[in-house]
């Protein structure tokens, strides 16, 4: 290896502090230290043009990597001219696989089948998710709480009420107000709790203003929430509390008093329809036949249950 090395790059070595194959190691500059100011001013002047050049040639500085026993770099030397490394390019992502890709609809198509399509697959925690997040109608703007439901999701019994109210809207849980205190009491009187048996859910989320009747659009809009719902839920038996609870389910405008007395049947699950707590709340007189329908409610859980098992 000493045959690479001519007398100007043995110099070099040496001004740099770097030990020379076959000569005796030269003292490091840093124990120099009174007269290192001036050094490196006479190496920036002494350091030949012919030396500079010859760092560019791959096979020099390999000899001075080698020289130095060093693996990284060459050293920079004050008035030596370095190579510039070109500047790294931005990588280039990868095209998404096909099936990675959003599904969007086409320009002035409807996003409503996609929207339908990730309610009717997605699960429990991803569906309140979407509850809570949802936009399709006017009343996610106007609410203060979207209302998922409230009760045991593991229980055998679903309740299905209207909306929420007032008080719903502001705590965001199901029939918390004066119709739930009812609500809870009917079911006390069954022997059942919505901590146990009851899950109690609305074919609205959020509240309409001043607790208006649902509009049509907007149940159109909601209805896919609930029917995911039911079918995470798989109860045992349905009781539909009020009107619209009743022919939303049920897909009829059928009278209250019509439904009433008989079972309908939801997807294979039995379906009672009574009157709405609130509707008890203002007309008392009207309890009696709703502990009728509750009682039938009872019959019919008893036998469903008895013919399965």
């Amino acid at each position: 290896m000493s045959d690479i090395f001519n007398a100007e790059q043995r110099r070099f070595l040496k001004l740099l502090g770097l030990a020379v194959p076959g000569e005796s190691p030269v003292l490091p500059l840093a124990k120099n230290q009174a007269a290192s100011a001036p050094a490196r001013a006479e190496t920036k002047a002494e350091i030949p043009k012919s030396i500079a050049s010859s760092l560019k040639a791959p096979e020099g500085i390999r000899a001075l990597r080698a020289a130095a026993g060093v693996l990284s770099a060459p050293p920079k030397a004050a008035g030596v001219a370095q190579p510039v490394a070109p500047e790294p390019q931005p990588e280039i992502p990868a095209e998404p696989e096909a099936s990675s890709l959003p599904d969007l609809p086409a320009p002035g198509e409807s996003a409503e089948p996609q929207r339908l399509q990730q309610i009717s697959a997605s699960d429990w925690r991803d569906l309140q998710i979407m509850v809570h997040n949802c936009r399709a109608c006017s009343l996610g703007e106007t609410r203060q709480h979207a209302v998922f439901g409230a009760g045991n999701p593991r229980g055998s019994w679903l309740f299905v009420g209207e909306a929420p109210g007032a008080e719903e809207d502001r705590r965001g849980e199901a029939f918390v107000g004066r119709g739930g205190q009812l609500l809870d009491n009917m079911l006390k009187a069954m022997g059942l709790t919505r901590q146990q048996d009851v899950y109690i859910a609305n074919v609205l989320k959020c509240r309409p203003p001043n607790n208006r009747d649902p509009l049509g659009p907007e149940v159109q809009s909601c209805l896919p929430f609930l029917q995911r719902q039911i079918a995470l839920l798989q109860p045992r038996i349905i009781v539909a509390l009020g009107r619209f609870a009743a022919q939303s389910l049920l897909q009829v405008t059928t009278p209250i008093g019509q439904l009433r007395g008989q079972t309908h049947q939801y997807q294979n699950i039995p379906l009672i329809v009574t009157y709405h707590p609130a509707y008890l709340l203002r007309s008392p007189l009207e309890k009696r036949k709703a502990w009728e329908d509750l009682q039938l409610a009872v019959q019919v859980f008893a036998a469903a249950s008895t013919a399965s098992s």
